[in-house]
């Protein structure tokens, strides 16, 4: 029953986000469902059942008549927070939702359904500039709320500068700017994208700290070098194992003696059957992309073929990502 009604939870979230419910309950002492029903227009009784949901899903909290945020919800539910998690929420909504509804097509073409495949257009072509605006709004909401896991598990108090490698949002470079603060980095991305990055890092105030590199991972011949580390943070589901593994030695190349790979992702475990955050993940990869969640084990062969050594996986727990998986240059 919990399977089959899952997405009950997720369109009383979705709607309630688009309502910007969570925005106008922010920093006041609640709202009665009178006062609900007069400010969206709606009857008293969509009104109670709107609340009542999200107060029974953890979001909205109720003190005797009045409803007001759940402090999760005051934290990445409120437009403007540093942890805003709704980019995620409009884009699963808004644009993952219907194409997995024909789940069964993907299975059966092998082939995303969430772009055109007539023009071979994606997400990473930026001609649709709401989607563009969107789906990276999402992917900075999903890395902000992984960031400080990453930060906490892998230790960077020996690395000066460190390449983001499609690190587009420049989420991770925040984070580990402030977590390491003899850390430099630079991201790595496609044009379109580094100028929607741009702001988040002045927004921080890093700009000193956090540079722009406009280029395409997999059609440069090689990467920008001069970096002691490298970090591939949920990129490489994006791509084909054979794709990823070109990426990987391009990596590797770039590097000095002593460099490291960082790899962080939501791993699936090495026996398939599992994890179901990390399962699931991986069929929106189907309808998503030509990629798939890996396994660890997969990332280490894949590391090891390009020369690495020392390769070690190291274990968190975050929204996005459960692990990370580091390979040393000799």
């Amino acid at each position: 029953m919990a399977i089959v009604t899952g997405f009950w939870a997720a369109k009383t979230l979705a709607t309630a986000h688009e309502l910007r419910l969570f925005d106008w309950l922010s920093d006041t002492a609640g709202k009665t469902i009178q006062e609900c029903s007069s400010h969206y227009r709606m009857e008293e009784r969509p009104a109670e059942m709107l609340l009542t949901a999200c107060a029974a899903l953890g979001l909205l909290e109720r003190d005797d008549e009045r409803y007001r945020n759940s402090p999760m919800s005051e934290r990445h539910l409120v437009r403007g927070r540093p942890l805003y998690f709704g980019g995620w929420i409009e884009m699963a909504d808004r644009r993952e939702y219907p194409a997995w509804m024909h789940l069964k097509d993907a299975l059966q073409s092998n082939r995303p359904l969430t772009w055109n495949p007539s023009r071979q257009a994606s997400l990473f072509d930026g001609e649709d500039p709401l989607l563009v605006a969107t789906f990276w709004e999402a992917m900075y909401a999903l890395s902000i709320t992984t960031s400080w896991a990453l930060a906490e598990a892998v230790d960077l108090s020996g690395v000066k500068k460190l390449l983001d490698v499609g690190g587009g949002g420049a989420a991770h470079d925040i984070t580990l700017c402030r977590r390491y603060p003899q850390l430099q980095t630079t991201v790595y991305d496609l044009g379109f994208v580094c100028e929607l990055t741009r702001h988040k890092i002045e927004q921080a105030g890093l700009a000193d700290r956090i540079g722009l590199i406009d280029g395409d991972f997999l059609k440069d011949d090689k990467m920008p070098s001069g970096y002691d580390a490298i970090l591939l943070s949920k990129i490489l589901l994006d791509w084909t194992p054979a794709q990823c593994a070109l990426i990987i030695a391009k990596c590797y190349a770039a590097l000095p003696s002593g460099g490291r790979i960082i790899i962080s992702d939501l791993f699936v475990a090495d026996t398939k059957d599992g994890p179901i955050d990390a399962a699931l993940m991986s069929l929106n990869m189907l309808v998503e992309t030509w990629g798939r969640n890996y396994t660890s084990a997969e990332y280490a062969a894949w590391l090891t073929d390009a020369g690495c050594v020392d390769i070690k996986v190291i274990h968190f727990d975050a929204p996005a990502a459960n692990g990370a998986v580091v390979g040393y240059k000799p």
